[in-house]
């Protein structure tokens, strides 16, 4: 860490040795890494508070958003934590790239990558290609969403934004309502959450449950009164109909899922201890009523906040952790 000016990036948890090179998942990182991850983003929201919401960390980094999936906020997350930081960022767009016209991933990273970049930022909708970047070139490698396999800088902004609710998340009870076999979300957030120390839940449809919850060593229910009655944070997912495939149909009608698994305003009168949760986009009057997503017990905006915060926080972590100037 030598180097930080205290003024503008404050040490903290100083006797944790951060020797992550890559984000490729929460399943490598220990709870000791996601809390210093975390620590180092709550800095950074202090410096987006300010008049001048830059500091030139990254400056003379060079960075490449290689995104093969249609993405919003986590690409204008990125972006936006880049240039605050003071990098020179490089988009990359795969419908308007050589790979329209038949070039193979591996040779659409080795010639970004003999351009001398210093970190990528890739989303991909099949699992595993973060890891496989890894091994094509020497950049440091960020997984912004691989396939329904993992989205990790999501889950660390959502375990961020519950520990500014929740200083101490042990023992907490976290639900994850909705479409659970394709969100890429539910696995870094249960790998994330339970190494905090937190209780985790899952909760949705029986069609939309996978096989494999169970071994993710969380709670499952289908019922979601039971659920709210329970928990102190209701995160609410997307219904992902573009991974669902020949799965499709998996429920009969968006107004009987929203009937039985809709967060409703009745629901904040009746169970008025939980905070909602989403990690974007909503789907108003599916998995919540839009009156619910406006609400005070709503954080969903300061998720996206927090959002850019904590890719400040993992792009300074693995760009070495100096400050430049």
């Amino acid at each position: 860490m030598t180097g930080v000016k205290m003024s503008d990036l404050e040490a903290v948890s100083v006797d944790h040795q951060f020797q992550q090179k890559h984000l490729l998942g929460l399943s490598d990182y220990s709870k000791e890494d996601i809390l210093y991850v975390l620590e180092q983003a709550r800095s950074f929201r202090e410096i987006l508070d300010r008049p001048v919401p830059k500091v030139p960390t990254l400056r003379d980094k060079t960075i490449v958003n290689l995104f093969y999936e249609n993405s919003t906020r986590t690409r204008l997350s990125f972006e936006l934590a880049q240039k605050r930081m003071g990098a020179d960022v490089v988009n990359f767009s795969a419908g308007t790239s050589s790979t329209q016209k038949g070039e193979s991933l591996k040779d659409t990273i080795r010639n970004i990558s003999s351009m001398k970049i210093d970190m990528v930022v890739v989303r991909h909708e099949s699992p595993g290609v973060p890891y496989f970047l890894t091994r094509q070139v020497d950049a440091a490698i960020i997984n912004a969403g691989d396939g329904a396999h993992e989205h990790p800088t999501q889950a660390l902004l959502d375990m961020f934004t519950m520990k500014q609710i929740y200083p101490d998340l042990t023992g907490r009870k976290i639900a994850i309502i909705g479409d659970i076999s394709h969100s890429r979300v539910v696995r870094s957030n249960v790998l994330g959450l339970k190494k905090v120390g937190a209780d985790v839940l899952l909760c949705g449809p029986r069609t939309m449950m996978p096989a494999y919850a169970n071994a993710l060593g969380v709670n499952v229910s289908y019922n979601l009164e039971e659920t709210l009655g329970w928990c102190d944070i209701a995160m609410a997912l997307r219904i992902q109909l573009e991974r669902q495939g020949e799965s499709a149909g998996l429920f009969p009608s968006i107004r009987e899922y929203h009937e039985n698994f809709g967060i409703k305003m009745t629901h904040l009168d009746k169970y008025p201890d939980f905070t909602v949760m989403h990690p974007g986009p909503i789907n108003r009057g599916v998995e919540m009523e839009s009156d619910v997503a406006d609400s005070d017990r709503a954080v969903i905006l300061n998720q996206v906040t927090n959002g850019v915060a904590v890719r400040m926080a993992i792009l300074y972590l693995l760009s070495g952790g100096i400050r430049q100037g």
